[in-house]
């Protein structure tokens, strides 16, 4: 099985061949007795575009389940009805836009209080109820947030003091901007581009901008090779995988939060993997490929320009899973090729993701392949939702609230432009991560197959460096920590300030940044997460030096930079970075 590069059709044999996903059955022509299921799809995919891709079964299983057993104990429904009955105080933690002087005047004070007063209420009835399914419980949880973020009075313009105040202030040109602002952003949801702020951040002009050379193109990856900043480079390599998910120059947006670039000056050679943005045709592109085609491809290319050096693999979210399963694999095959594994934000045990499983049971999988059916993929726009969901009232509500009644526009920055430059999701690969890893819990339990066999992050031998950021909502550290019931070699442990991206930019200099570090020896006792708390010191700054340190004891003595590629070996410069896949929308 041959890697797929633009320049040579011979290109090297990938070391681990035969990653094969398991057999699965995708849209084709419809017979008669498919008819049936193509009306049941179709049926589904509607739904999905006007509930938000959620399925519905899965909310009424959740609400009668609840229902059910409150109904079968009126006991705790009196008690709940009695404790929701005390009136609270203002709870800033449960929605952080009430609070604030102007709320405290009448009536915008009585707003609040009968807001607050109806959020205790249901939370009481909602949680503590015995019988109900712990996952029914969180969904019912959510879904009635929704409802509360939604008649919150701060999306209201004559329940909100600020609007009200600019308004009047204004002569009421705040609102007329805000219905500017709205028939703008209409537009653009109806038709697609992007943000107009976000044409000035652009990839190779206003960020993505570290100098480099693209070796490698497939029908899945661009493989970048950057250019040395420095008259000698650490012997081993950075190959770094980012996330599918995102368009890869998070790792590389301006200069001055640039990671890649940060490495680059520090005497490393960097490689990184730009995704392809998939489209309908891609749809039967599952985990095997992107484990074929990205990474071990990649590591044949690394290996092509540096010959006998192993490769400082660096994983970030989805991409960091996805290197601890090729880790995993090569460690299981003798693949001796990697110094060491980097996580960024990458969990690897699914058995508490976050508020992300919220979507996760069988029912919401089933509805949302038939989604993902009728199009080949998952839409940014899609996945854009389902996060905006999970902080509904900081998300969306906060948002729309300042940009159609207030009449303001926040100024777009690199991270927002990058956030708005979305990618696809091809159906297979999505199912297949949905089910093996959240649903299954696959890798964590030994049973995640490659080439047909099961992996065990237990294998991999190498030094790990694994990092979560204390805020994040969609690969919580106490999650992201658990690598360390999984491999039982060296694991340096770091926990920074931040969320699953800005916690990630955290370059020297930024305000407001601190982490703290503990390394478990091979083999040493297990520590749970508060005691890493108690053992680990917290320190002022980025932990971008603590991680360049790593990489560098971990490293052999400093070498003359390789060449730009190998067009010997079939890997010659075929384009500058950051390559066209990225500008792919």
């Amino acid at each position: 099985m041959r890697s797929l590069h633009s320049a040579r059709p011979d290109a090297p044999a990938t070391r681990c061949p035969g990653l094969h996903a398991d057999a699965r059955t995708f849209p084709k022509n419809t017979t008669m007795n498919e008819a049936p299921d193509e009306l049941d799809r179709t049926l589904h995919a509607l739904w999905g575009h006007l509930g938000g891709g959620l399925s519905p079964a899965a909310q009424m299983l959740a609400w009668s389940d609840w229902a059910i057993h409150l109904a079968t104990q009126p006991g705790r429904a009196v008690r709940a009805g009695i404790d929701g009955a005390v009136v609270q105080a203002p709870d800033p933690a449960h929605e952080p836009r009430l609070s604030g002087g102007e709320w405290d005047a009448w009536p915008f004070s009585f707003y609040r209080q009968a807001h607050e007063a109806a959020a205790h209420r249901l939370r009481t009835f909602i949680h503590g109820v015995p019988g109900v399914d712990r996952h029914h419980e969180q969904l019912v949880a959510f879904l009635a947030r929704q409802w509360l973020e939604l008649l919150s009075p701060a999306n209201g313009a004559i329940t909100n003091p600020q609007v009200l105040r600019k308004a009047a202030a204004t002569g009421g040109t705040s609102l007329a901007n805000g219905a500017m602002h709205w028939l703008e952003d209409a537009g653009r949801a109806a038709w697609g581009p992007p943000p107009a702020e976000a044409a000035s951040f652009r990839p190779g002009h206003e960020v993505a901008l570290t100098p480099g050379k693209v070796i490698l193109r497939n029908e899945l990856i661009e493989l970048i090779q950057y250019a040395p900043a420095t008259p000698t480079v650490h012997a081993e390599p950075v190959l770094v995988v980012s996330a599918w998910i995102m368009k890869y120059y998070v790792l590389d947006l301006s200069p001055h939060n640039s990671l890649i670039r940060h490495l680059v000056a520090q005497g490393h050679t960097v490689f990184a993997i730009s995704w392809k943005n998939p489209g309908a045709a891609d749809a039967r592109l599952g985990m095997a490929e992107y484990l074929r085609l990205g990474i071990m491809a990649s590591l044949d290319a690394v290996e092509a320009v540096l010959p006998a050096r192993r490769v400082h693999a660096v994983g970030y979210c989805l991409g960091g899973t996805l290197m601890a399963i090729a880790a995993a694999a090569m460690a299981r095959d003798r693949d001796g090729r990697l110094a060491t594994l980097t996580l960024l934000a990458a969990q690897t045990d699914f058995t508490e993701p976050g508020e992300l499983g919220l979507f996760i049971d069988e029912s919401q999988l089933a509805f949302l392949e038939d989604i993902m059916s009728r199009q080949g993929y998952l839409d940014a726009r899609q996945m854009a939702a389902a996060f905006q969901a999970l902080r509904p009232g900081e998300l969306l509500w906060a948002p729309l609230v300042r940009n159609y009644l207030l009449g303001e526009r926040v100024p777009m920055n690199d991270l927002m432009a990058w956030n708005a430059d979305g990618t696809r999701m091809p159906y297979r690969m999505h199912s297949d991560y949905l089910r093996s890893l959240f649903l299954d819990n696959a890798l964590a339990e030994g049973h995640y197959l490659v080439d047909g066999r099961p992996v065990s992050l237990n294998d991999i031998d190498v030094p790990v460096f694994a990092l979560g950021t204390r805020t994040d909502h969609v690969a919580p550290w106490r999650s992201v920590y658990k690598v360390n019931l999984l491999c039982d070699t060296e694991v340096s442990f770091v926990l920074t300030e931040g969320g699953h991206n800005a916690g990630i930019l955290s370059e020297p200099g930024h305000p407001h940044r601190s982490h703290r570090v503990l390394k478990r020896t091979k083999n040493a006792p297990y520590l749970a997460p508060d005691e890493f708390l108690a053992r680990s010191q917290e320190t002022t700054g980025s932990w971008w030096p603590c991680f360049q340190q790593w990489l560098a004891d971990h490293s052999g003595p400093r070498r003359r930079p390789p060449a730009m590629g190998s067009p010997r070996r079939g890997y010659p410069p075929i384009g500058d970075a950051p390559g066209t896949y990225v500008l792919a929308r």
